[in-house]
């Protein structure tokens, strides 16, 4: 017959992991988050007042724009923003939508000539509720899916290794946006 382990045992045994702290997320994790009527606080409104390069801007729009996430989940994970501060996809007009759903095909265009992926997600968490980070105001993720991207980092460690820098990657984005390459 098999022994099983006491389970007040596991405290005090070694699982055999490593610990990797990643303290510099808490600035994510602490950072208030603005509520519906809040533009002065919100990321996505404050980005395009700032230079391509401090902002994070890849491409700018008449309508809406493209930035790098500064959490990101994989190197060039970038998010198509209107420049007007609502939270939902239903609320952007016809235009608003034609110009958001061209640049997410221009990400995706950009992205696969700067950085070749495999595959992509898209997606966008609609209210606090579904995961948005930032409900307030809509953004859609691009996110660039290699074969082995996922491992053991996220899940045991929460941490991603990420092996390129924001500012490199927003160069190679922005030097492989299809109209750059025209």
């Amino acid at each position: 017959m098999t022994e099983l382990e006491r389970d007040d045992d596991f405290a005090r045994v070694s699982d055999g992991f490593e610990r990797l702290w990643t303290p510099h997320r808490m600035v994510y994790i602490d950072t208030p988050k603005p509520e519906n009527d809040d533009s002065d606080a919100c990321p996505f409104c404050v980005a395009p007042t700032r230079s391509d390069a401090d902002g994070l801007i890849v491409h700018r729009g008449d309508l809406c724009f493209v930035v790098l996430n500064l959490f990101p989940y994989n190197p060039g994970h970038l998010l198509i923003c209107p420049y007007r501060h609502v939270p939902l996809y239903v609320d952007l007009t016809d235009e608003e939508t034609a110009e958001f759903t061209a640049l997410t095909k221009a990400a995706i265009a950009a992205l696969t000539d700067a950085s070749a992926p495999d595959g992509f997600n898209l997606g966008m968490n609609q209210g606090a509720v579904a995961g948005a980070g930032v409900a307030a105001h809509l953004h859609q993720h691009v996110v660039p899916r290699w074969g082995g991207d996922s491992n053991f980092l996220p899940i045991v460690a929460q941490t991603k290794a990420l092996p390129v820098l924001l500012e490199d990657t927003r160069e190679r984005l922005v030097a492989a946006w299809p109209e750059a390459r025209a």
